[in-house]
């Protein structure tokens, strides 16, 4: 006899990788229940990460007027005064109207919230315990892990709320501080050392490597760490930490060797943790590692208790809300039983800094460690047009070229609207496109899509000549079958 549940899918957290997964099995027909803990949906990535860090970027820039200073000057402000007050109240209007757009998209897709803590009573029980301290219990056929993570709080750190705080504490500051430490030059670190680095606060940057984004190409890492040491971030780099204490109602970052770094705030990421501690995921048959993140299958997502799914920041790299959704839509077509086509080879990744960066495919050092032939192209945002218009002095686009095929192997950009560019990039190389395409191609004029075609004209320049003198032919791979020879421009 098949065994009744309450719910074909019951979904643990509403962040991207939860709601992705409750919106695909319910247009599949399935029977859906998304249970969180917090009182309003969103998990995470609303509530604490992504949204409101990128509104309060995107405050920052629109308040100091950061866009226009290349035209008007280092001393151009659109608003004079700024205070933790003008910071908040966009971030608690943008928050809201993205927790209405969720429950009307839930309430559309007739899909249940429950609001309480889970655990797991047994594989496909779950004990709900709400706000009130009342308890029920529903089954699932399938169950879906989308708790995303939590800042790790390591014992040795006095974190207060007030001086010594986490990345969680950022998005509900009573002031901005004059000066600010960050300890860690991870993504979220880096991240907000340089949105108030833009407010003209005091920042420096601790961090026990010798390199800041190891997984980002080598040569835009450096340009943007040279652009912001020109306004002033400081970097102590290859630095232990050793302690942090009090001193005159500041903390003070005792680092190896005896240095010490003083800040009005203190800014710990020392990475973050799955959210799994109060799941009791032994009742399912379910362990985690010690940073809380559990083990899946990379296709179907399916943990090693073939029902139960793990999806998003809980199952660790890369930890995005762009792949979050996606692993949620696979899993929950898997726990429905309707097949999916394999994911893209690349995906983009952004860091909302000031400035941006976004990269996608090979960097330069992964091509040398491949042994491609390969080459490269820059544009410069100053030389395309609508960086003059707009005041750009900074920042480029890179291509990767491989010199055999002609074929696009990479794209870093650090610079304005970076993580809107990268994406003419990354749908180039998933297709498996050529570096031709850019120089072929016609963009609106003016526009930064432009540099993409000066970087291609820059790694055809770069290109080694035929011996007559004449520039190297395109290689017959690169072509795509409906164009042939003839169709090929240079």
């Amino acid at each position: 006899m098949t065994q009744a549940y309450d719910y074909d899918l019951i979904v643990i957290g509403s962040g991207p990788s939860g709601r992705r997964a409750s919106v695909q099995a319910s247009k599949f027909g399935k029977s859906v229940l998304v249970i969180d803990r917090h009182g309003q949906m969103g998990g995470v990535s609303v509530h604490t990460g992504t949204i409101p860090s990128k509104t309060l970027r995107e405050t920052v820039l629109n308040l100091t007027g950061w866009r226009e200073r290349g035209i008007y000057g280092i001393n151009y402000r659109v608003k004079q005064h700024i205070d933790a007050q003008d910071l908040g109240r966009r971030v608690g209007k943008t928050l809201s109207d993205k927790v209405d757009v969720l429950e009307h998209q839930f309430a559309r897709n007739g899909i249940t919230l429950m609001y309480g803590s889970a655990r797991f009573r047994d594989p496909h029980t779950l004990e709900v315990t709400d706000a009130q301290g009342d308890v029920q219990h529903v089954t699932g056929k399938s169950i879906v892990i989308a708790v995303g993570s939590e800042p790790h709080r390591p014992d040795h750190i006095p974190f207060d709320g007030t001086c010594v705080i986490d990345s969680d504490g950022m998005v509900k500051l009573d002031k901005i501080p004059r000066s600010l430490v960050v300890i860690g030059a991870g993504v979220i670190g880096i991240e907000y050392a340089t949105i108030f680095s833009a407010l003209d606060v005091r920042v420096t940057v601790v961090d026990q490597r010798d390199h800041i984004l190891d997984f980002i190409d080598r040569e835009t890492v450096q340009e943007f760490v040279h652009q912001l040491r020109e306004r002033g971030v400081n970097f102590r780099l290859g630095c232990t930490l050793d302690s942090i204490i009090m001193e005159a109602g500041q903390p003070v970052a005792i680092l190896d060797g005896g240095r010490r770094v003083r800040g009005d705030l203190l800014l710990y990421t020392g990475g973050r943790q799955g959210a799994t501690a109060d799941l009791n995921l032994a009742a399912a048959d379910l362990t985690a590692d010690s940073r809380g993140r559990l083990k899946v299958d990379p296709d179907s997502f399916q943990t090693d208790v073939s029902h139960i799914y793990a999806t998003g920041d809980v199952i660790g790299f890369p930890a995005l809300a762009s792949t979050s959704m996606e692993q949620g839509r696979i899993a929950a077509c898997h726990a429905c039983g309707y097949p999916v086509p394999p994911a893209p080879t690349y995906f983009p990744y952004g860091i909302y800094s000031v400035p941006e960066i976004s990269t996608v495919g090979l960097t330069e050092e992964e091509a040398q460690q491949k042994k491609l032939p390969y080459e490269t192209g820059i544009a410069r945002f100053r030389e395309t047009s609508r960086g003059q218009i707009m005041g750009e002095t900074a920042g480029f686009l890179k291509i990767i070229v491989c010199l055999q095929t002609h074929k696009l192997l990479g794209v870093h950009i650090v610079g304005e609207a970076a993580t809107e560019l990268i994406h003419i990039g990354q749908a180039v190389l998933n297709f498996g496109g050529s570096f031709e395409y850019f120089i072929e191609a016609t963009f609106n004029y003016p526009t930064f899509a432009e540099a993409y075609k000066i970087a291609a004209l820059d790694v055809w320049n770069r290109m080694t000549p035929r011996q007559d003198g004449e520039p190297p032919a395109i290689a017959p791979e690169a072509l795509s079958p409906e164009r042939g020879a003839e169709g090929a421009a240079v």
